[in-house]
């Protein structure tokens, strides 16, 4: 029945862009986000759809879409030099074949964050590709969130979809994700003109956002609990009631801990001593072996390049009673360990050239967040009044981002690609809007134009 169910909607999604061609843009996003082809059995899972998606909505936009008001910005063209480096270093890496595997997925995410920004040109298609993208997000957030609190769950264990534990359904990645797509969601229930606002849609978006705080619950991961602590502080800076607002926060923090799983409090427990767990022990050796990397290979090995490494591990271990206990050093060898870290991640399948585009692609978008927000944030008018809390709200889910970064190897997730396409479009569309009129070459011919029309 789900398989029907999913298929149908699925190829409906797609029937829709004959009519609308913006609205293949909006397909290619919910598949990209839900993958449906792995949720699927039968048809889906026998189609390229991601693909066919994508070459609907670039051939859509090619042929019958207004390009006008079409800017190309800064960010779109270091993002085409990080693509064309990627795919250099494809071509030289020390695993070419698993090199080659993720090529196949990250060129789609990169092409896709270029072309977005294209198709932006009004508030409606703003609105349109956020629903899209926090309805899809949460989809996958209300079947974790319902599982959790069922009792379901457990680091590895939590499945929404698919169960398979890679892409956005890895536990850390949804965990980031799902705290990152919060801000869009508060953004969605108070500015959206798709579907009316009102009381319904405000308990949609509590509820949704209940969900999204289960998910680090479910997948007990740290780094979704480091996550949903960054966001609360940069949540200060759009709350009227500060204080009333702490308060709360605390509240709930401090009621919700008898409700948690003694596993999960277990394992948050281990933040305060690295030490003494294998699996950050081993995320901190593999770091150090990336530095050590990357001054002999400072172009980058390539896509995967982590499968070549071999680590002596240690692990520091607690050993006695309560009245006398020592510390005891244990070893362990481990190969082949993924990164566990964006930004190692870069500068190990990168080097140095594409770490610093990929940063300097990052932190350029939370400058020009931040300088639509403060230019933007003093205008009432209700087609101006949107456009400063979008800034903010994709600047906040960046930074979620970035934290979450520091311990997952998602420098090419498609989701936070996509909210870079959206920075960009924001970014071009802002720009547009307040460029100043032309100038008449001489007086008086402008307004000759205007009485003769």
């Amino acid at each position: 029945m789900l398989d029907l169910a999913i298929t149908g909607f699925t190829l409906a999604f797609l029937a829709l862009g004959f009519r609308r061609p913006f609205v293949w843009v909006l397909a290619y996003l919910y598949i990209d986000i839900l993958t449906p082809q792995k949720i699927s059995w039968s048809l889906l899972a026998a189609l390229p759809i991601s693909l066919i998606a994508f070459v609907l909505a670039f051939g859509g936009w090619l042929v019958l879409d207004d390009k006008r008001d079409m800017r190309f910005t800064m960010r779109q063209a270091l993002i085409v030099l990080l693509l064309t480096y990627c795919g250099i270093t494809t071509t030289i890496a020390e695993f070419p074949v698993e090199a080659t595997e993720k090529w196949s997925w990250v060129w789609k995410a990169l092409l896709f964050a270029i072309f977005l920004p294209l198709t932006l040109r009004t508030r409606l298609r703003f609105e349109a590709v956020v629903t899209v993208m926090v309805l899809t997000v949460g989809a996958i957030l209300i079947t974790g969130g319902i599982k959790t609190a069922a009792g379901g769950g457990g680091y590895g264990q939590l499945q929404t979809f698919v169960p398979d534990n890679a892409g956005i359904y890895e536990g850390s990645t949804l965990s980031t994700i799902a705290i990152a797509i919060v801000p869009l969601i508060w953004w969605v229930a108070r500015f959206t003109t798709i579907f009316p606002r009102g009381k319904l849609v405000t308990l949609f978006a509590a509820a949704l956002t209940f969900a999204a705080l289960l998910i680090p619950v479910g997948t007990q991961t740290r780094t979704g609990l480091l996550c949903i602590a960054l966001l609360a502080v940069l949540s200060l800076r759009s709350v009227k009631r500060r204080f009333l607002y702490l308060g709360m926060a605390g509240l709930v923090a401090v009621a919700a801990i008898p409700f948690l799983p003694e596993s999960y409090t277990k394992r948050m427990s281990t933040i305060e001593n690295h030490q003494s767990d294998q699996s950050a022990s081993t995320r901190v050796a593999v770091w150090m072996w990336t530095l050590d990397y990357v001054k002999d290979h400072p172009f980058g090995g390539g896509f995967d390049a982590y499968r070549g490494n071999r680590l002596l591990v240690p692990t520091v271990k607690a050993v006695g009673t309560d009245n006398n206990v020592t510390l005891k050093t244990e070893y362990h060898v481990e190969e082949g360990r993924a990164y566990h870290s964006a930004y190692f991640e870069m500068l190990g399948e990168q080097g140095y050239p594409g770490f610093l585009l990929w940063a300097w692609i990052q932190l350029l978008g939370v400058w020009q967040m931040e300088r639509l927000r403060r230019r933007w944030k003093d205008r009432k008018a209700a087609h101006e009044a949107w456009v400063a809390p979008l800034a903010n709200a994709l600047q906040m889910s960046q930074i979620v981002y970035f934290l979450g970064a520091l311990f997952i190897g998602i420098a090419f997730q498609p989701v936070m690609f996509m909210i870079i396409g959206l920075q960009c479009g924001l970014w071009s569309y802002c720009r547009r809007i307040d460029a100043p009129a032309p100038r008449p070459i001489l007086p008086g011919v402008q307004q000759l134009r205007v009485t003769a029309a």
